[in-house]
C-alpha cells in the first residue's frame, strides 16, 4: 500500500532543521530564481519534514523564503520514513527530477504564447540564453543530399547500400 502524508502545516522557518549532509547545492542565482517564483506563483510546493522538523525536501525553498523575509512556510510532515529512507529520499527527490527531459517544440510553443501575452517569462527558471534560443524560429532542415539521382528523375541510388531504387514504384501496406 502506498503511504500518504498528512495535512499541510505552516511552520516557522526558525523551527526547521536543514539536513547537515544535504548534497544538493544551490547557487545564489538559483535561490533568487526560486524566490522570484515564490513571489510570482506563491509557495506552491510544500517543504517535506520529519517528526523532528528536519527538512527532507525543500532546502532551497526554505532559503528562498528567508530571502523573501517569510516567517512561515507550508510543510508536509512525513513521519513514516525510516532513517535510511529519509537519507535515500533526500537524494532521490533531487536526482529523479534531473532525469526528466523537455519537448523543445512544445516548450517553444508555450514560451511563444506567454511572450504574446506580455508575460514576464524571466520568472520561469530558464536562462536568458535558453529563452532567446527557444523564441527564435527553428532552423529549417534541408533534405538530405545523400540520395543520388541516376539515369532519370525517377531512379535513385541508396546512399547506404548503393542499390538502384525506382522512384515510380509505390509500396503500400498490405499489398
Amino acid at each position: 500500500m502506498t503511504k500518504m502524508p498528512g495535512n499541510i502545516e505552516l511552520i516557522d522557518i526558525s523551527m526547521l532543521k536543514p539536513y547537515e549532509r544535504n548534497s544538493r547545492t544551490h547557487s545564489e542565482s538559483q535561490l533568487q530564481k526560486i524566490a522570484d517564483s515564490i513571489k510570482e506563483f506563491g509557495f506552491t510546493n510544500p517543504v517535506l519534514i520529519d517528526n523532528d522538523n528536519s527538512i527532507i525536501a525543500g532546502h532551497g525553498r526554505v532559503i528562498a523564503a528567508g530571502l523573501l523575509k517569510m516567517d512561515r512556510v507550508p510543510c508536509i510532515r512525513i513521519g513514516y520514513m525510516t532513517k535510511a529512507q529519509k537519507k535515500a529520499y533526500i537524494i532521490a527527490d533531487n536526482k529523479l527530477a534531473e532525469q526528466a527531459g523537455w519537448d523543445e517544440e512544445l516548450l517553444r510553443i508555450e514560451l511563444g504564447e506567454l511572450n504574446s501575452l506580455d508575460y514576464d517569462i524571466g520568472v520561469i527558471g530558464l536562462s536568458e540564453g535558453e529563452i532567446k534560443k527557444l523564441l527564435e524560429p527553428p532552423e529549417k532542415k534541408e533534405p538530405s543530399s545523400n540520395v543520388k539521382k541516376k539515369k532519370n528523375d525517377s531512379v535513385f541510388i541508396c546512399p547506404h547500400c548503393g542499390k538502384e531504387i525506382d522512384g515510380k514504384i509505390t509500396l503500400t501496406a498490405g499489398e
